[in-house]
This record gives structure tokens, sequence and C-alpha cells, in this order.
């Protein structure tokens, strides 16, 4: 069995969902450290498209005296008026989009729940677009896997493909800067990288701006969305 795995990131941007469609079970690595900045800091952000070019949509969460808090117990400060913020931004910048009205209410409902935990709210949204993207994949969580301490990114790839009786596991871009194929090897595990190539594809302002929340191509492209992802086909 092929499998692939990544932290919950917030409105994930198109290449996380092309690996998720590389795969046969897909898991949410709900059990790491939550990450604020660096190549992982994507945990409670992300970026979507503006006449005037990207801006950040950031769900603000509680950090102060936790900061090696697991990704799962880290919980949004709804202090703050987040929820209204991110979907006015996203229904004022995309609502003459082809296709928006075909995906606007799931968003609608969303911001409109006080969502607690950070890791809950970004399951839900990645469930919904891979769903909404015809994406046909097994999803579990790290953390209902009762998996052993891991030392190293290595090690919890290990215990996470023990645990499924997985054989493959497909690597993201990042993958080869800390895995140890010579370990997963020894494992009967076999690597696989993902080997990702952005798409261009029709949005509503020029110049085309690459990697943008998923939702940037959901709403422009529609039912094609999947196709583009995977290289099937370009609007």
């Amino acid at each position: 069995m092929i499998i692939t795995g990544h932290q919950p990131n917030y409105l994930p941007y198109i290449g996380f969902f092309h690996k998720i469609s590389l795969a046969q079970t897909f898991v949410i690595v709900d059990t790491v450290q939550y990450v604020k900045r660096g190549p992982f800091g994507w945990m409670n952000r992300n970026r979507i498209r503006t006449a005037d070019g990207p801006i950040w949509l950031t769900v603000p969460v509680i950090t102060k005296g936790r900061f090696t808090q697991p990704i799962i117990a880290t919980a949004i400060d709804n202090s703050r008026n987040w929820t209204r913020k991110h979907w006015q931004s996203i229904e004022r910048n995309y609502h003459k989009a082809p296709h928006f009205a075909r995906y606007a209410t799931f968003f609608d409902k969303l911001y409109q729940q006080e969502w607690k935990m950070l890791a809950d709210l970004n399951e839900a949204i990645i469930r919904y677009l891979i769903d909404a993207l015809g994406i046909k994949v097994n999803i579990v969580k790290a953390s209902q896997l009762n998996l052993p301490p891991a030392q190293d990114g290595t090690d919890l790839i290990i215990n996470i493909c023990k645990s499924l009786n997985a054989d493959a596991y497909i690597h993201g871009r990042h993958g080869a800067d800390y895995v140890d194929e010579a370990r997963l090897k020894q494992y009967n595990i076999t690597s696989i990288y993902q080997g990702f190539r952005h798409p261009v594809y029709k949005q509503q302002y020029e110049p085309f701006i690459p990697e943008m929340s998923v939702i940037d191509l959901l709403f422009n492209c529609g039912p094609d969305s999947r196709d583009v992802i995977t290289g099937k086909t370009k609007p």
C-alpha cells in the first residue's frame, strides 16, 4: 500500500493535494509539534489572490508558554474576530470567480462556527477539499494510530507505515531534507518522491501568481481542478 502524510495545514496549497492524489491512504499527521515559521509554518496561515497580489489569512493561535505543543493541542485564539475577516476576504476577492458559488456555502458555514482547536478546523477544510477535488483516498489521523514515540521524522514515517502495513511512502518537496532513506529500506519501505510541478491556470487577475491556497484554483476552475493538479488538463 502506498501512503503519504502531512501536517494539517490551513487552506493548503495545490502541491499538498497533488501529493495526496498519488496515495492510497493519507495520514493527517496531527501529533507533531506546532511550527509557527519556516518551511513547515503553514499550519495556521495561507495566501489567497487579490487584484493587488497575494494576501495572508492567518488563524490566531495561543502559543505563549506552549512552545512545544503538538498540533492537536494547539488552541485558536477566539478573542480576535478572525472568522469574519477570513470569510469577508475570501468572498470579496472571489465572488466573481467562475465557480465560487459552487463552493461558497461550505465556507460560509465554516466561518460561522466557533472553532476551538486548530487541528479540527484544518481537518474539516482538508476533508472537504479532498472531496471537492474528487480525490479518492482513505484518510486516517496519526493521533488515532497509537504510535510509539519517534526520535525523528524517519522514525515517525516508519511507525506510521508499520501501523498501516504500508510498503511505500510518498515524500513531499522537503522530504529529502530530513528522511533517512536507508533506514526506511531496512523496514522494506520504498521511498517515492513527489516531483510536483506547479500548474498554470487562469486566475481572475494577471499576472499568474503560483502557490496560492488551493481554493484559488477551485474557485477559478471548478470541476476541472483535479485534472489541473494532476496535469491531465490545462485550462
